[in-house]
């Protein structure tokens, strides 16, 4: 009957029941996924990591203080100055060359941090634990053959797809604040105040402290304190063994005495 139906639908209405036949397996695909305990990144993880790449590359180049000449001909007074640092040619580059999205999928998710600090570049805590036991010769099951342990996440691929979009989508603002805004936080500018909504903005101000640094500060704390404690000990165990010679001194004395 299914095949029926199929047959009598004409071209293009056969084309659009496809298309839409498609979303649908795609979106059950994703609500699958999600119901397994993937969390999918938000717009605001997407935009913050999309302006940190951006700005990390704009930053590399940022210190170049080339001057680019422009135009054709023999004449130089028909060539015209440019800083590299306003340049086309940079922007282009921080942009398209390669891709400033493809560096998305230097990301690895850390499910050990929260919110958008799950997501950064390096191996996570977990995974650099499993492949220490592997090197010892611990046998560990994943479900998942031991060279993918290491492949793209769902999570971080889902994230260099939604950072192509809002690329692709925000290009004019993107070129507006590199030509005239670049004095301002591309931060606040693209994310804060075009891309995202006011109630999806918290991920903007989360930032990843190291815990080993906040062990270390708990560690000077604990030591600083320990001295002064010491310190009381001491000073009561030498007001104890003053005492004592006190004491000492008296009965001598009184030994003395009774001798003569």
């Amino acid at each position: 009957m299914y095949t029926n139906y199929m047959c009598r639908m004409c071209p293009l209405k056969r084309a659009s029941f496809l298309l839409f036949l498609g979303i649908a397996i795609l979106q059950k695909t994703f609500a699958d996924v999600s119901s397994d305990g993937v969390i999918m990144p938000s717009k605001c993880e997407v935009c913050k990591y999309l302006v940190v790449e951006l700005q990390s590359r704009l930053d590399e180049t940022g210190k170049n203080k080339e001057v680019i000449r422009t135009g054709h001909g023999i004449d130089p007074s028909k060539k015209k100055q440019v800083d590299y640092r306003k340049s086309d040619l940079r922007l282009i580059e921080a942009i398209h060359e390669p891709h400033v999205c493809k560096r998305i999928l230097e990301y690895n998710l850390h499910k050990e941090r929260k919110g958008s600090l799950r997501f950064a570049k390096g191996r996570s805590q977990t995974m650099d634990t499993l492949h220490g036991l592997v090197d010892k010769g611990v046998k560990v099951e994943l479900g998942i053959p031991y060279e993918l342990w290491d492949s793209t996440s769902v999570e971080v691929a889902h994230m260099q797809r939604l950072c192509d979009t809002i690329v692709e989508q925000y290009d004019e603002d993107l070129e507006d604040w590199y030509y005239n805004h670049q004095d301002e936080d591309l931060m606040k500018f693209l994310c804060k105040d075009r891309v995202l909504p006011q109630d999806d903005q918290e991920c903007l101000v989360e930032e990843f402290v190291p815990e080993l640094e906040e062990d270390e500060e708990k560690k000077k704390e604990e030591t600083e304190k320990k001295p002064k404690k010491k310190n009381k000990k001491k000073s009561k165990k030498n007001m104890k063994g003053e005492e004592g010679t006190a004491d000492d001194e008296n009965l001598e004395a009184k030994v003395k005495k009774e001798e003569l």
